[in-house]
């Protein structure tokens, strides 16, 4: 695929996500998870329903910049159905991509994998991050129950 394409494709996918997201709100009755990027001020709260190490449903609400919230709706399109430990894995991934680091399994994070390109521009690695450090916490906070 040429550059110019796959920075088109990039470009779509991020206003899609960014302006209807998917799985955006709040679970009822789970509590949520809520991390903030103070440099620009994104705000993610995620809320997680897992049973036996499942992520059976995923939510997160908050506000930021289009990359915050498109790699969010991004995360919870992919980590639906899948274990924990699978979605700590998928996290690590997209943390080590968005670094700079390529790996072959990065088809493995769907549309996410598009977000490879936030590399050439090292301010914007906390926006994308933003809410698969949230998931980290939300995952290890419900470890600990």
């Amino acid at each position: 695929m040429g550059l110019s394409r796959l920075h088109h494709l990039y470009m779509t996918l991020v206003r899609e996500h960014a302006k209807s997201p998917h799985h955006f709100g709040q679970l009822e009755g789970q509590e949520a998870v809520q991390l903030n990027n103070p440099t620009c001020g994104d705000v993610i709260s995620l809320s997680l329903e897992i049973k036996e190490k499942k992520i059976e449903d995923i939510a997160f609400c908050g506000h930021g910049c289009a990359i915050s919230i498109a790699s969010a709706s991004m995360m919870t399109d992919i980590l639906l159905g899948k274990t924990t430990d699978e979605a700590l894995a998928l996290a690590t991934l997209f943390s080590d991509m968005v670094s700079g680091q390529k790996n072959d399994r990065q088809k493995d994070l769907g549309d996410a994998a598009l977000m490879a390109g936030v590399a050439q521009f090292p301010q914007r690695i906390k926006c994308a991050t933003l809410a698969w450090h949230a998931l980290k916490k939300a995952i290890e906070q419900e470890e600990k129950s």
